[in-house]
């Protein structure tokens, strides 16, 4: 069985993700993904199935055959993606990237960044779908 990460946060990136998962060569009845979302600050006790975005990964990908669970971590995400990824026995970490500045990612970090700098596991970047930026 093939273990993907799948870590999560805004609809529009979510949908680039699924898109990879299901573009990958290998076939859906060996894939589990565990659906990640990282609280960095979750005051109300929200839960990740509480997440338009987790119910949407869900649905999708449960639909193409893929086995999901759904899991939530509270803290730094970087920390908590290699965390998760290690607990889960991760064979592939999937992530949506953003574009940023140069200058942007000085002062801001990259969580994308941080994960593929911090782990051996292949770390799937899911690109954009088309050119109008979404």
């Amino acid at each position: 069985m093939t273990e993907i990460l799948l870590a999560i946060d805004d609809e529009r990136r979510v949908e680039r993700q699924i898109q990879t998962v299901l573009e990958l060569p290998i076939e859906t009845d060996i894939v589990s993904v565990t659906v990640l979302h990282v609280f960095s600050d979750d005051p109300t006790g929200a839960s990740i199935s509480q997440l338009q975005t987790a119910r949407i990964a869900e649905e999708r990908l449960e639909a193409a055959g893929i086995d999901v669970d759904l899991a939530e971590r509270s803290g730094d995400p970087s920390r908590e993606i290699l965390a998760s990824a290690e607990e889960i026995d991760a064979d592939t970490i999937c992530l949506a990237g953003r574009k940023r500045s140069p200058t942007g990612k000085a002062l801001f970090g990259s969580i994308t960044q941080d994960v593929i700098l911090s782990t051996d596991l292949p770390v799937l970047i899911a690109g954009r779908p088309n050119t109008d930026g979404s």
